[in-house]
């Protein structure tokens, strides 16, 4: 007898957070804050007040730098994957490392948990071990992908096991 889940075409979603801005938005944002700071910095040092031009620089510094965080943090990864073989979750952090977590499609539970700040978390649920997917993902996209990965979880559970 053959397996038809060999034939099932394999399910696989990347979660990703909404980039902060584009590189381009970036250097043209970066070129704006340093050329606005530089004329409001000669205008307070030839007022005769030129210590304000050094916490003008810093406040630039800590703007550029703030964004330099939020975009190399942007470049996690989450991949849920659910084929034949069972299902699979891998998170690629932003400095490249990758954990795997390896689940049962027949005893996943998608849960969504209500408790604790940040809206709901979308949780998955086996034998006792809970993984929290997606918290990057605004409260709403938690729901709707919690809705498409049940319905992926259904079509995987709704071929017969293998012989």
């Amino acid at each position: 007898m053959q397996d038809d889940r060999r034939h099932e075409p394999p399910f696989e979603a990347v979660l990703y957070p909404n980039p902060p801005m584009s590189r381009a938005g970036f250097i043209l944002l970066a070129g704006f804050l340093l050329g606005a700071s530089t004329a409001i910095g000669t205008l307070f040092w030839l007022a005769g007040a030129w210590p304000v031009t050094g916490f003008l620089g810093l406040d630039v510094l800590g703007l550029l730098f703030a964004f330099v965080v939020v975009r190399r943090a942007a470049r996690r990864r989450e991949i849920v994957r659910i084929d034949a073989d069972g299902m699979v979750v891998r998170r690629v952090e932003p400095d490249g490392r990758v954990r795997e977590w390896r689940f049962e499609p027949y005893w996943v539970r998608v849960e969504i948990d209500d408790r604790g700040p940040g809206g709901p978390h979308l949780v998955l649920a086996s034998h006792g071990r809970r993984l929290v997917l997606g918290s990057f993902l605004a409260p709403e996209e938690r729901l709707e992908f919690a809705e498409v990965l049940r319905e992926a979880l259904w079509r995987r559970r709704s071929f017969p096991a293998p012989a």
